[in-house]
């Protein structure tokens, strides 16, 4: 059994493994292409649901 991947993103709740997947499957990250999208949009809230506030 394996240890769960890590969470990186808490806003939009995206693991480290979502993120190897995308790039994978991509060749780049369109994970972080969305994140940043929703981030310009004022669709992040990482004061809030990262446990570190960041």
């Amino acid at each position: 059994m394996s240890a769960p991947s890590p969470t990186i993103c808490f806003c939009f709740g995206y693991t480290e493994a979502d993120i190897i997947a995308d790039v994978r499957a991509h060749g780049r990250s369109t994970i972080m292409e969305g994140i940043v999208r929703e981030k310009a949009q004022g669709g992040c809230s990482c004061a809030t649901t990262n446990p570190k506030g960041r």
